[in-house]
């Protein structure tokens, strides 16, 4: 069985874990085909990080799973995170998650099932639950669409204000009053609409990032249970 190897995104976030629980020097990595524990706790005692911290914070990494994300010029559009369980869940724990999925993202949202697939939807934020080899994996993702449609909308009338600029020199009438007024108002509504959709998403973004993570570290989490 292959040593279990960590990409960049979660050997970035395995340091940032350790280094909360003990001050010391920060160092990017970068690593192309992933890093072992190993290497982890090899680099991280050159920045005086403890091998059990770095261990430790590696496996809360496994436990809240893997973040995922969709940028669109640049921009976060969409946010996620896979939690592979190793583990299946039972029909009380599934419900118990959608309650905490509707208690955290202040949605009722749908629930669904086909065979061994369950999910739970609200529009575009998704959780779906499929079976592995080893158990069950969660998914969780969502876009931020109206976000998505106002940048689409701006560039598009930044765009028509371009080639109405162009359409103007050719004609030779660039400093036509009626021209520029109509150039003035697309370039004004297109930047404007970009700028409403792009703003909002960085604060999104990290928002559901966090909340997702929430979800999973409490999934991640046995309900103690109490005996009669």
């Amino acid at each position: 069985m292959s040593e279990r190897r960590f990409n960049e995104t979660e050997v970035a976030e395995i340091f940032q874990r350790a280094a909360e629980t003990q001050v010391s020097g920060r160092r990017q990595l970068k690593s192309g085909d992933g890093m072992t524990l190993g290497e982890l706790q090899a680099i991280g005692q050159e920045v005086g990080l403890s091998p059990e911290l770095i261990a430790e914070a590696a496996v809360s990494i496994d436990r809240v799973g893997r973040p995922t994300s969709r940028r669109f010029l640049g921009l976060p559009i969409g946010v996620g995170r896979t939690v592979d369980l190793n583990r299946r869940l039972s029909d009380a724990e599934w419900e118990r998650l959608v309650v905490d999925l509707r208690e955290t993202f202040d949605a009722r949202g749908t629930m669904r099932e086909e065979g061994s697939f369950r999910q739970w939807t609200n529009g575009n934020l998704q959780a779906l639950l499929e079976p592995t080899e080893s158990g069950h994996r969660l998914r969780l993702r969502t876009v931020k669409g109206n976000s998505v449609s106002l940048i689409v909308a701006g560039v598009g009338m930044l765009g028509m204000s371009a080639a109405l600029l162009v359409a103007a020199a050719l004609k030779g009438s660039v400093f036509d009053p009626g021209a520029i007024s109509s150039m003035g108002l697309l370039a004004t509504m297109g930047l404007g609409m970009f700028g409403i959709g792009a703003l909002r998403l960085p604060g999104w973004a990290r928002t559901r990032r966090r909340q997702m993570e929430e979800v999973a570290a409490r999934l991640a989490t046995p309900t103690p249970t109490t005996e009669g």
